[in-house]
């Protein structure tokens, strides 16, 4: 199959790709651009694994054809913070425990990140239903729901201290 030039805005960042126009964005990311944060989980869209911002809304990423997605913003688990500067989500889930095993964490997390930027005072019940397309097997679910709620209390205090002036205080 004939390749085509797809240009894609990556974690604020503009790339351009040769890919064949089936090409699934989940290995467009993991392949042909070396983001291996995104997983391969099921293949049929069950488990949430791939799943990535696209505009802020979270899409499954194996079930995804890339050129679809050109001149979008794609954010990927990668684009959400580094190691030296953690978005509270990303620290939630270390602070925790809600990453065990790791596999399905970053689509947990890119779920989390796409429910907190919608709605920053979400009740127990929406953040079970946000999260409701990700499947782990290994926490039982209580650390990831705990991992959330750490992001929550951490956003709020960012912003309360954003609004007054201070450094935002440490939350454990």
């Amino acid at each position: 199959m004939n390749k085509g030039i797809v240009h894609l805005r990556i974690n604020g960042e503009e790339r351009e790709i040769a890919i064949a126009p089936n090409r699934l964005l989940l290995d467009a990311l993991r392949e042909d651009l070396g983001l291996t944060g995104s997983k391969r989980g099921c293949d049929d869209s069950s488990c949430g694994c791939c799943a990535v911002l696209i505009n802020g809304v979270p899409m499954l990423s194996c079930v995804a054809l890339a050129a679809s997605y050109e001149n979008c913003d794609i954010t990927t688990v990668e684009g959400l913070g580094g190691p030296s500067d953690l978005d509270p989500v990303q620290e939630g889930y270390a602070e925790m425990g809600g990453a065990q095993c790791g596999y399905c964490t970053p689509g947990f997390m890119i779920a989390t990140k796409a429910l907190l930027d919608r709605n920053p005072n979400p009740t127990m019940e929406e953040i079970r239903e946000a999260l409701s397309g990700n499947l782990c097997r290994c926490t039982g679910y209580m650390q990831i729901y705990e991992s959330v709620k750490y992001a929550l209390e951490k956003r709020r205090a960012i912003s309360a201290a954003a609004a007054s002036g201070v450094r935002a205080p440490v939350v454990r």
